[in-house]
């Protein structure tokens, strides 16, 4: 296992001679740069950037790190965030009834590909239980009816604050969160198909198939209020042919909307996403 690192995002207006600034304040305090990666957006005249940098031998001791970062952005006139490698945010996972997201989390996590703790699943249907179980994760069914919907929604709350949850993951969770839960609980990353807009509502696959498509995909995104039109972290695609049927492209649809959400929720736990202006920058 490698030593921790520090991971430094920063988001101001462009000028010249940024990289070097950014590059030369690591050196300065005696950090050994692992990866560097920029970005200027021309048209929102902004520098992006991700520095990640051995946290032995750093002159600066760790709990003076952020406040020394956020001294450089606000000279730069920009924000900063500020991570270290071996914190593994804990993470909630949201399903329904689907389980092929849900189980490919959780070996994941388990298998330690993925950076984070898993302390909650939380579900508006029990019949993801057992599985949880298998894994040893705590799950909690919360059901959500249509006329105590916000009851509902101020009880899955309350267990977020209880299990400490930095991040929570829709892996098939099929309830619409409300402007009220994410305005109390904004970091949510949601999997979806991209038939969007083209099949909305119920059986986008038999409609798809209906329609002789040759492509199909899935969108793994940040949680707006907005549906399904939040920042996109990853998208993946999958072929189909004339000798597919319906449940051909179903299978491979779960295909794709597993291995988004997966790859989606590494670059948010590796800190590889930054957010600006409703869209995303992904160091990848």
């Amino acid at each position: 296992m490698s030593s921790p690192s520090v991971i430094l995002q920063v988001i101001c207006p462009d000028r010249p001679a940024l990289v070097s600034e950014l590059a030369g304040w690591v050196a300065a305090n005696g950090g050994n740069i692992r990866h560097a990666d920029h970005h200027t957006d021309a048209g929102a005249g902004l520098f992006l950037s991700r520095i990640e940098w051995e946290l032995d031998g750093f002159g600066l001791p760790r709990q003076a790190i952020a406040p020394a970062a956020a001294a450089l952005a606000e000279r730069l006139g920009g924000e900063a965030q500020l991570h270290f490698s071996d914190e593994h945010p804990r993470v909630a996972i949201f399903a329904s009834k689907q389980s092929h997201c849900l189980l490919d989390l959780l070996w994941r996590a388990r298998s330690g590909e993925l950076p984070m703790q898993v302390p909650l699943v939380i579900a508006n249907h029990p019949d993801l239980e057992s599985l949880c179980k298998d894994f040893g994760v705590p799950f909690v069914c919360v059901p959500v009816e249509k006329e105590r919907k916000a009851e509902a929604e101020q009880t899955i709350l309350s267990l977020l604050r209880e299990h400490r949850i930095e991040l929570a993951v829709l892996a098939k969770y099929m309830q619409v969160l409300s402007a009220d839960f994410l305005a109390e609980f904004p970091t949510v990353i949601n999997i979806h198909h991209s038939f969007l807009p083209a099949f909305k509502g119920a059986q986008p696959y038999h409609r798809a198939w209906e329609r002789g498509v040759k492509l199909i995909g899935a969108t793994a995104h940040y949680v707006t209020e907005d549906l399904d039109d939040g920042p996109i972290i990853e998208q993946t695609i999958a072929h189909v042919s004339h000798r597919d049927e319906v449940e051909d492209l179903i299978r491979k649809g779960r295909d794709t909307e597993r291995l988004a959400l997966a790859r989606a929720l590494r670059l948010h736990l590796r800190r590889q996403v930054m957010v600006y202006r409703g869209r995303t920058a992904v160091f990848a």
